[in-house]
Parts: structure tokens; C-alpha cells; sequence
């Protein structure tokens, strides 16, 4: 997502994949200034690829991290952006309850929905 909740890559995984596991290919070739991303991010691959990309890393330390983080708590603020898209995403019934078996059928689909939020 960019500074304004909209989306700036997609990548499709399978229900069983973990989101950290594209955290990087998400990343790659995409200018950014801060990475923000919840505790389910917070690895050293991670935060290694984003300082790697000159941004700053808003990422919270998970609880039993043995060398924990400053977060900057007010930029974090700005995560909601990605919830706020995905709400609005899944008012589009298809991408909801994704009906459609071929994921890419359902990928197009999540970029056209991801095109009419753009739009409005």
C-alpha cells in the first residue's frame, strides 16, 4: 500500500502460506520510505530487506523477542490503511467469499476490485 491505502503490488498465495513469506517479493522494486507491518512480520529477513531498501522499519517486536525494537507508535498509526482497503475490497462479493476456483481468475478479479477502489 502507498501513503494512501492504495495498492501498490498484489501477489496471490495459497490459504496455507504465511504473508511473511512474501513480505520480500511484495517489497522488490517498490520505492518506500517507511515499512509498517504488524508482529506477524517481524523477522530478521524482514527487517533486513526493508533497511536494505534505505526505509525505516515500523514493525512491533513480537513478546518474546530477546532484543525488541523501538516501533514508532505514531507512524504504526498508519497500518489501519491496509484493514481500511481490505474492507473495502470485500464489499465486492467475489473477492469476499472468492467463489472463483482458479486463482488467477481470483487475482484478476482482486485487481479490478483493487481498480474501482482506486476509481472512487
Amino acid at each position: 500500500m502507498n501513503g494512501l491505502g492504495l495498492p501498490v503490488k498484489l501477489i496471490l498465495t495459497p490459504g496455507q502460506a504465511s504473508d511473511v513469506g512474501q513480505a520480500k517479493a511484495l517489497i522488490d522494486g517498490v520505492p518506500f520510505e517507511v515499512g509498517i507491518a504488524d508482529k506477524g512480520y517481524d523477522s530478521q529477513d524482514v527487517v533486513k530487506a526493508i533497511e536494505d531498501a534505505g526505509a525505516e522499519v515500523v514493525i512491533p517486536s513480537r513478546s518474546n523477542a530477546k532484543s525488541p525494537r523501538d516501533t514508532g507508535w505514531s507512524q504504526y498509526k498508519n497500518r489501519n490503511l491496509v484493514e481500511r482497503f481490505w474492507s473495502k475490497a470485500k464489499q465486492y462479493r467475489r473477492v469476499a467469499t472468492r467463489y472463483d476456483k482458479k486463482a488467477q481468475n481470483f487475482l484478476a478479479f482482486v485487481q479490478l476490485a483493487s481498480i474501482m477502489i482506486l476509481l472512487q
